[in-house]
């Protein structure tokens, strides 16, 4: 789709420049030269965010946002609704304010109970990379990508459904593909497509590291390497995940300890062990067609 010309939201405002943040930054700027993109982080990211040309202006104080069109809250969860809290009462009441984090009910139930009338749509971009940072950020990261957009419960209101439909024609320009569903079924299905591969990549590499140590690694193949590439995301966004979805994080771990204790269980039995390669294989290539 080719992104609408004037930009959807001309001013936009990043809090926290990280991968997300700073890919959207990026892609914003090359879908909509004319954007004005202003953020907020530490000195060192935001220096190198003007240097790298992803923003028009660095600023150390949540009062800026006051002017922007769209406001992106991009830390991790629990910081985000913090953040949420504290720019309500200094957004424009025009303005469409959203997030990028991995949990949704939390935010979305904070956003529910704030004083101040602002509009917001909980959002998650599902394009992210086993590293984080700013150095990292790229303007492709979101081509072809889901985007969940996640309202408040029950109907929602007219400044809602028009935030949605600036937010979807906003995140088509930047390559992705929006969606909307509650708050409760993101965090049911991402607990299983997404919060549970990567503890399980963390877990195995933890203890596959832990038991053969650096000797041992050496020696290891490619397979471990693929297997184990969402070993090195950032601990404090994957804690926030944690903390803010145990509940459907712990059933979906549930199902794999379930799984894993059959397996063991059946090893010496070919025709189940044969059985799990090849469901595992039907859904592997189902993955890779939806990707095609």
């Amino acid at each position: 789709m080719s992104p609408p010309d004037p930009p959807v939201f001309p001013r936009i405002a990043i809090v926290g420049l990280g991968l997300i943040g700073g890919s959207i930054a990026f892609a914003a700027r090359r879908a909509w030269p004319s954007t004005f993109v202003l953020a907020i982080d530490r000195q060192a990211v935001l220096r190198e965010g003007l240097a790298r040309r992803a923003i028009d202006e660095a600023a150390d104080d949540l009062s800026a946002v006051g002017g922007a069109d769209l406001i992106v809250l991009a830390a991790p969860v629990r910081q985000n609704v913090a953040l949420l809290r504290q720019i309500a009462p200094l957004a424009s009441p025009s303005a469409v304010v959203t997030d990028v984090g991995g949990t949704k009910r939390t935010i979305v139930d904070a956003a529910a109970s704030l004083p101040e009338p602002v509009t917001f749509v909980g959002g998650h971009p599902l394009g992210g990379g086993a590293r984080g940072g700013f150095e990292f950020a790229t303007a492709s990261l979101f081509s072809r990508r889901p985007w969940i957009f996640t309202p408040p419960a029950g109907e929602p209101g007219p400044a809602v459904r028009h935030a949605i439909v600036r937010l979807s024609a906003f995140v088509s320009g930047l390559g992705a593909h929006p969606t909307t569903m509650s708050a409760a079924d993101h965090d049911r299905l991402l607990a299983i497509i997404s919060h549970l591969p990567q503890l399980a990549a963390t877990a195995l590499m933890e203890v596959v590291g832990t038991t053969v140590a650096g000797a041992g690694l050496r020696l290891a193949g490619q397979g471990l390497v693929d297997t184990t590439r969402l070993a090195s995301s950032p601990a404090d966004v994957w804690r926030d995940i944690c903390l803010t979805n145990g509940d459907e994080i712990g059933r979906a771990l549930d199902l794999l300890i379930e799984r894993l204790s059959d397996l063991r269980s059946d090893l010496q039995r070919t025709e189940v062990v044969d059985a799990v390669f090849e469901q595992a294989a039907h859904w592997r290539a189902e993955l890779i067609r939806g990707r095609e």
